[in-house]
């Protein structure tokens, strides 16, 4: 498996692109628009009330993408995702993992932990699994369980969020070798981002914060406005919401009565319970620091177009650039 088995997914989409899972955000709606444009569409297990629930979005999407592929007249249609917890915190684990299996879905997103029992089973059904890190440690851990690449999720993600610079993570990262696949998340919004972050060394791009301003999109009204009306200095660093590192958009604090002073200050995972946290997503909404590029809220099908047609501008200008080391290239960007 590896990186091979990622770049036979990459086949299969217009750009190395994939809409990132997002809590309350993400649904099978949204990950179908996305890949009837060639763009990987994916939803978290989590983000479903029951294991009723999320098999029902597992059929919506299997359905959903046997109609694309036989309406698409050519068009590339990207396979979909699915992010699961895999860690023996979250009580659904092995019920979500079951019917994740049983639904074979072609790509898996885990998070926390890196079991390689379930990477085994992803493979077990030809499934790709990539997983969240935040440093080389975790990069590490995982790809010695047997996952195929690593999701770097670096500085200025939206919610659950790394801290490292993307070129330093992407880099340390990549000294493990060259037989697995990064995945770069953090700030992204734009064509010419998922090209950026190829030449850096990753081989696809996690796009997030960007698709929450879409129509299709789970998040309520409030949230999707103030995604357009804040930008990057309005984007709040905190641990201590739920106990995980995690970018919150400052108006949202605000307007909950939390006490910016007061969070500073507080530990990790001290102001809420674990069950509340859940709840406190529901009014305190995230963003990454691409926020202040985001200005308004299309279809999710026209904003992938948007991004196919950045992603080919950029591929046209770099083939225009002087050799490395001429005064114009000094100049260009």
């Amino acid at each position: 498996m590896g990186r091979a088995a990622v770049l036979k997914v990459l086949d299969q989409m217009a750009i190395p692109a994939i809409a990132a899972p997002m809590f309350l955000v993400s649904n099978p709606n949204l990950a179908l628009a996305c890949c009837a444009e060639g763009i990987m569409g994916s939803f978290p297990a989590h983000g479903t009330r029951t294991r009723e629930e999320l098999e029902q979005w597992l059929i919506d999407m299997q359905r959903g993408i046997e109609r694309l592929r036989a309406e698409a007249g050519g068009r590339i249609i990207a396979p979909y995702a699915v992010n699961l917890v895999v860690h023996p915190s979250n009580p659904r684990y092995a019920g979500d993992l079951d019917l994740v299996e049983r639904f074979k879905v072609p790509v898996v997103l885990t998070s926390k932990g890196a079991p390689g029992d379930a990477f085994k089973r992803i493979h077990g059904w030809g499934g790709v699994a990539l997983h969240d890190i935040a440093n080389q440690r975790h990069a590490e851990k995982a790809l010695e369980g047997g996952a195929d690449g690593v999701i770097a999720v670096c500085g200025g993600a939206g919610g659950h969020t790394g801290t490292i610079n993307p070129f330093a993570l992407v880099n340390e990262v990549r000294q493990l070798g060259d037989d697995f696949a990064i995945v770069l998340a953090g700030g992204m919004t734009t064509g010419r981002d998922v090209l950026a972050a190829q030449a850096m060394g990753a081989d696809l791009a996690y796009i997030g914060t960007r698709f929450i301003a879409t129509r299709e999109a789970a998040a309520v009204a409030g949230h999707k406005q103030m995604i357009l009306d804040t930008r990057a200095p309005d984007v709040f660093f905190s641990a201590s919401i739920d106990g995980a590192p995690a970018n919150w958009l400052l108006p949202s604090l605000l307007a909950a009565g939390i006490d910016l002073d007061v969070l500073r200050t507080t530990l990790p995972g001290k102001i809420v319970s674990a069950q509340e946290s859940k709840k406190r997503w529901k009014d305190l909404w995230t963003a990454g620091h691409g926020v202040g590029n985001i200005t308004d809220i299309p279809e999710a099908a026209a904003l992938c177009r948007r991004l196919k047609d950045e992603y080919a501008a950029a591929q046209r200008l770099l083939s225009t650039l002087a050799p490395a080391g001429s005064p114009r290239t000094a100049r260009v960007g």
